[in-house]
């Protein structure tokens, strides 16, 4: 079948001589690629002992947030589970009761919130979707573990630590 450009290209090979014969000019350049790489800096990390520095926008283990008061933000609207693509998030929301103005901020929270870390995809679609600004995901990174049960954080460890304006007086 003839080309359509009838544009022919002619190959030549010239014989090897004797260098290329034995291969020595190419073991050589395969080696000096080789020694070159020895002296390079390495590119991984012992990571228990050294960590590497994370970017500014590094998504981490979620967090639930307080205001300045220590209130939790959380007002069991929804919209972080609604907005989350693999569904990892169920909450349970409940009325405030009397004498609990200091725990929660609004007459609505959150009883029962729970992220399944083995669906999130860490998109950060659940943090741009809260209205509250309750939810972020800059903690470290989810640790490993064995059991399936374990990977469900409910508000034991995603909430802050509550900090006491007062006590800093």
């Amino acid at each position: 079948m003839e080309p359509l450009s009838n544009r022919k290209k002619v190959l030549e090979q010239k014989p090897m001589n004797f260098w290329e014969r034995m291969y020595l000019p190419a073991i050589l350049k395969g080696m000096r690629v080789t020694i070159r790489h020895f002296f390079r800096k390495k590119a991984t990390v012992s990571y228990p002992e050294v960590e590497r520095p994370y970017s500014k926008n590094y998504r981490g283990m979620h967090s639930l947030k307080r205001d300045e008061e220590g209130r939790e933000r959380c007002t069991a609207c929804g919209l972080c589970a609604l907005s989350c693509p693999a569904e990892a998030i169920t909450m349970i929301s409940a009325e405030r009761k009397k004498g609990e103005e200091h725990l929660y901020r609004e007459e609505k929270y959150a009883a029962v919130y729970e992220i399944n870390m083995l669906r999130c995809i860490f998109c950060g679609l659940c943090e741009e979707a809260c209205p509250k600004e309750a939810i972020y995901l800059d903690g470290p990174h989810v640790p490993a573990d064995y059991l399936r049960k374990d990977f469900i954080y409910g508000k034991d460890k995603l909430v802050e630590e509550r900090f006491d304006i007062h006590s800093l007086r």
